[in-house]
């Protein structure tokens, strides 16, 4: 084969293989145009306004109000304040909640420079160090899973077992962002991708005032968000819309629906006096919110009040966002 002959062969190669390329290339495109196209698209419509921010940096704590939130995976950050990241404890590591000692909710917990802020009735505030490297690790059990701890020291120990004035020792610990979060087990099966620190099942719970105003209106004395320890609090909505809301957008964040918040004694529990009546909100919640015969294997005789939701996509939430519900 002389060069002219050399020359012309491959030139045509060159182009069999460009137009096999540029035929594969616009084989991906219109591959990829059908699925935008051919997929549904979403359905936005505007549900309610975000009208307050709640983070409870110690299990069963008094709420702090924000502004504005992170929406981490694992649930609202502000600052150093993390949702449910300290937790008091027996001296064998098991959780002590409101559940048990009902005045905890009167106890603030807060943070400023690099120190934790403990505060009660009658007490004397106590400050001492968030970041504590040299105390132990403990082996905690937040219902029947496993999950550490950093004690935070004897002082804050004296401070918690004085103010609760009980014969026992109490202990308060502090997850780290280093140690392994835990999973729900109990709720395995619905929450199989997430994991939280100490609440008790999710890392975001979602209430409109609505629903608390349809509640307090057949008691006998008005209840209020507070006592149910939500995370976000939605206005400008009907009781119980919150129920239908699968899929949520607040600014940049993505939230998913998982199941609804089961409720306990722990609801019968005043947050302004830390007293437990050990029947109401509860009784009347049962009465008209309980859930279907096919859902008793995951709430058994738990009423229903507010939505546990996960987080798909993080982001910062402040007060007065719209929130918009997502559907296909």
């Amino acid at each position: 084969m002389d060069l002219k002959e050399l020359v012309v062969s491959t030139l045509a190669q060159n182009k069999k293989a460009a137009l096999l390329i540029g035929g594969a290339g616009v084989a991906v495109l219109g591959l990829g145009l059908g699925y935008k196209y051919l997929r549904k698209p979403e359905k936005v419509v505007r549900v309610g306004v975000v009208s307050q921010l709640l983070i409870h940096p110690l299990k069963s704590g008094k709420a702090v109000s924000v502004a504005l939130a992170e929406c981490q995976k694992i649930g609202l950050r502000f600052g150093e304040l993390q949702d449910r990241h300290w937790l008091v404890v027996t001296e064998d590591g098991h959780m002590v909640t409101g559940r048990q000692e009902p005045r905890l909710v009167l106890v603030s917990l807060t943070c400023e420079g690099g120190r934790v802020c403990l505060n009660g009735p009658n007490m004397e505030e106590l400050r001492f160090p968030i970041k504590q490297p040299d105390n132990a690790v403990i082996d905690c059990r937040v219902f029947s899973a496993d999950i550490q701890g950093r004690d935070c020291g004897d002082e804050a120990s004296r401070w918690l077992t004085h103010y609760l004035g009980a014969e026992k020792t109490f202990r308060l610990v502090h997850f780290e962002p280093q140690m392994r979060a835990r999973r729900p087990v109990e709720k395995e099966p619905l929450f199989p991708q997430y994991e939280v620190a100490y609440p008790d099942i999710g890392p975001v719970m979602l209430l409109s005032e609505a629903s608390v105003k349809d509640l307090s209106s057949k008691l006998d004395k008005d209840v209020t968000v507070e006592r149910f320890r939500p995370n976000i609090v939605i206005s400008d909505c009907e009781a119980f819309d919150e129920d239908s809301w699968e899929e949520i957008q607040i600014g940049s964040v993505r939230l998913q629906r998982v199941m609804s918040c089961g409720r306990c004694i722990f609801t019968t529990v005043d947050p302004e006096t830390g007293i437990i009546n050990r029947k109401e909100p509860l009784e009347t919640l049962k009465s008209y919110r309980l859930c279907k015969p096919s859902e008793k294997q995951i709430y058994k005789s738990s009423p229903l009040f507010g939505q546990l939701h996960t987080v798909k996509k993080t982001g910062i939430l402040q007060v007065g966002d719209e929130v918009y519900k997502i559907s296909r």
